[in-house]
Parts: C-alpha cells; structure tokens; sequence
C-alpha cells in the first residue's frame, strides 16, 4: 500500500511539472505563446563566400586558397568543407549560416556584421520556408550590425524593447539556427550589462546564460513580452561551444546602427579625444573621490574636443550627458553613440572639486576591418611604420610609471602594424634596439629603416613590455 502512494505521488509531481499551467503558478516561465507570437519574424541566412574558379593550363594548381584566407567569421563559426581532389585547380565556394530577424514588414533584416562579412551571396529563408536573396544595405564591425533588404510585403516583424529596463535574472529568451537548425529556442537569465572588449568597445554587451551556439549569431534576444532587447553576437567559451557566457548587443546600439547604415552605408561615431583608465582605491582617496568612481583621463589628445573644452590629464570624468561613468569601460559607447558635432556635457572631478564642460564631439571612422582612425586629432603624419606618434607629457609619463623615453601611438594606418599586435596608446620604447627618446628620435630611426627588412618594435602596454615585429612599407 506504502509503495502505491509513493508511486501515485512521484506520478502526480512529474505530471504538474510537465504542466505549463502548473509552470506558470509555481515562477516558472511559459514560452510557448512568446515563440509562436515571435518566431515567424525570426530568419536563416546562408552566405556564400565565391571562390577561384579553375583556370585550366599547367598554372591550374598555383596559389590555392588555404585556410589562411578564409574569413574569420567562416573560420570561428562553421565548418568550411574542403575541396576532394580539387580537380583543375582553384578552391571550393566556402558557406556558413547565421540567424536575422524582420524589423519592417517591407523587408529588412537585423544581423550580425560577422555573418555576412566577405559573403558574395546572402539568401534569407523565412520560417514559412520562402527564400530572398538578400542586398546589403550597409555593415559595421564596430558594432558587429549589418543591415539587409529583401523584396517582400506584408512579413511578420519583432517589437522592438528595451534594453535599459532589463535586469540581472530577469528571463530571457533567443531564436535562431544553431548549427543550421532553424528556429531552435533557448532561454536563460540577463547575468549582467554593461560589459565591454578591448575589440569592441563602443557596445555595452548584455551578458546572459542562454544557450548561444554557432549559427544563432544575428538572432534576436527577447524579454518576456516578446520585444527585441538585443541582437546575440558571441560567446566566451574555451572549447567553442555554448559555456553559460553568451554576449549580446543592445537593441539600442544596434537601431542606432542600423539607422545611419540605412542613411549612409556606414557608421560615424563623435569621438572626445581622450585616453583613460580606471580608477581603484588608492587612485580615489589621491584624487580626492569618495569611492573608485569614473574614467581618469590619462591623456588627452591635442586638438581634441576634449583639449579644446579644457579637460586635463588627471580630471576623473563622473558622468558624460547626464549619464554617470561608473568605471572608465562606460565612456567610449555613451560618446560614440553621439553623431560627430554633438554638443554634450562633461562632469569631471579636478582636485577633488567638481567642474562641467562642454564639448563638441569630433568623428571617430574607421576602415572596411573596424580599425579606427580619428579627424581632428592633429599631431603627425604617417611614416614607413605606418603609424602616428606623439611625446609623452609629464602626467601621461607619471601615470604609465615613469618609462625612459618612448612616444606614444595615437593612430595606426598600417594593416601590418594592426595585424602584428601595435595598437594606440602602445609606448614605443625601441625600434631595432635603438631607443628612442622623442618623436624628435623616433622620426630619424625611422628614417633610415632599410627596404623589405622586418623592424622589431619594443612596446609597453599596461606596464608590461613586448617586442612587435612586422615588414613596414618604406616609401620611396
């Protein structure tokens, strides 16, 4: 008799466990109306990278493509097939799927810019099955948006939410084609906001647990009313695979975005033309805060808008606008998410006493890859290195710990440079072992560089040393 009740009981839990109404009563989140109201606004989307078609002749087999050449968004997302024999030479098309989602019923498509970077042919599949091939409206790697257009009518579209409202372990829920499996649902909590990369960081990213995998990059994530409060974008995870760290980009950073790709093809961001770093403890009770607030400006750049207003190394900025800067990693997406020329308000703390500025933002550009260059920095032209550089003032010098000598890097033009590691605000120490002392010095050395031969850079960034290497072009 025991063993029945126990059975009757361990029944009945299952089944009120199983129930959605039983779900809702006991705080647990009923998805089901939210996907069916959802879902037929959310999109497949194959890319199709072309490529070399066989020559024929005896130079058939020269210079394949290897997977060096593949772009990173095929290389860190898909599996690129190979070519079997490659038979008369050339190399295979190289494909990969991402997700999107409808924002206006005339046709256009929110997704990521890695899913559709270097793609020859994008086709949208709807969930009714439909196919489009889609047009490029514009794409920005600094935001990681794209914005696509198909020819259609009437479709389905998100409502578009609220990021800012969001808080930690508030549900949330994402849509796509992991691994090309469309229309696949996963759910998890809002872990954190505000979090940003050294890559990208004009995007205050909402960190959750939802399960992202390859192929729901560009997918919408969604808040319990079924409104777009982010665009999923990249994972952090050792193996690949979905780790419970799951990155995405508020919807508001992504409209804004989108809008100027739809206006102009391209994105400009206002830039204040400062450098800054954290404030701790110790940095708090010097500058005279009550706790470790703010961005402490480590250098200005001359000709700035930040010079120009009267901001000083040393100033610790507490608010940008109206919105206050808790740590130094808030600043770049509230200035860059104003247009170049936006007349904005800058709270600083200067010896423990509050001032206001007012700046007029410059523009902040940057190239097809994302690297950024910025107008109206003045100071320098490029060289053989391919970069610009500038002296070191004497609280700039305090603040990164007193190094001999050295210039700083404020713009980088070189695509070798990038790519072997120098970045701005890098010190550069030596150039072949040679110190340099001045931008006085370091215009001479650079002078005399011989033709195709690799330079060996020392640097210091964030108080370590390193040697950057790459082959500079020395014009004639």
């Amino acid at each position: 008799m025991t063993r029945r009740i126990i059975i009757s009981i361990f029944a009945l839990v299952v089944f009120q466990f199983a129930n959605p109404l039983f779900a809702r009563v006991a705080g647990l989140p009923d998805f089901t109306e939210l996907v069916d109201k959802t879902g037929p606004a959310v999109v497949n989307i194959q890319v199709t990278q072309y490529g070399e078609r066989a020559r024929g002749g005896p130079d058939a087999m020269e210079n394949p493509h290897d997977q060096q050449d593949i772009p990173e968004f095929f290389r860190r997302f898909f599996d690129v097939p190979g070519n079997p024999g490659n038979p008369g030479g050339g190399s295979p098309d190289r494909r990969g799927a991402g997700s999107g989602f409808i924002i206006e019923s005339d046709g256009y498509i929110m997704t990521n810019h890695h899913v559709v970077d270097g793609a020859d042919q994008i086709i949208v599949r709807l969930a009714d099955r439909r196919e489009f091939e889609a047009e490029l409206i514009g794409s920005d790697p600094l935001s990681d948006v794209a914005l696509l257009k198909i020819d259609g009518k009437n479709l389905p579209v998100l409502k578009i939410g609220d990021s800012k409202s969001l808080r930690p372990g508030e549900w949330v829920v994402a849509i796509g084609s992991p691994f090309n499996f469309d229309q696949s649902v996963t759910a998890g909590i809002v872990s954190a906001k505000g979090r940003s990369t050294n890559q990208q960081q004009y995007v205050p990213f909402i960190q959750t647990d939802v399960a992202i995998n390859r192929g729901n990059s560009g997918g919408p994530l969604l808040n319990m009313d079924g409104e777009v409060v982010g665009i999923n974008s990249w994972i952090l995870s050792s193996g690949g695979g979905y780790m419970g760290l799951s990155f995405s980009i508020p919807i508001e950073t992504a409209n804004r975005a989108a809008k100027q790709l739809r206006e102009h093809g391209k994105v400009s961001r206002g830039l204040l033309g400062v450098q800054v770093g954290a404030v701790n403890r110790e940095m708090a009770e010097a500058f005279g805060l009550e706790r470790p607030v703010g961005a402490l400006v480590n250098d200005v750049t001359e000709g700035s808008a930040a010079e120009t207003a009267g901001i000083l190394p040393g100033d610790v900025i507490l608010a940008f606008d109206g919105e206050e800067i808790e740590s130094s990693g808030d600043l770049p997406p509230l200035v860059g998410a104003n247009p170049p020329g936006t007349e904005a308000e800058v709270l600083v703390s200067r010896n423990g006493k509050k001032k206001t500025f007012t700046v007029i933002l410059d523009s902040l550009d940057s190239d097809e890859d994302g690297n950024v260059f910025a107008s109206n920095q003045g100071g320098g032209q490029s060289n053989a290195l391919g970069i610009v550089v500038e002296s070191i003032n004497e609280s700039r010098r305090r603040a990164l710990g007193d190094p001999e000598g050295g210039v700083i890097v404020s713009r980088i033009e070189s695509d070798a440079a990038f790519r072997a590691g120098l970045r701005v605000g890098d010190v550069i120490l030596t150039i072949n072992n040679q110190g340099v002392s001045d931008t006085g010095s370091f215009d001479d050395i650079v002078g005399e560089l011989p033709e195709d031969k690799a330079v060996a850079l020392r640097v210091m960034r964030d108080g370590v040393t390193r040697f950057i290497a790459y082959s500079p072009t020395v014009e004639e």
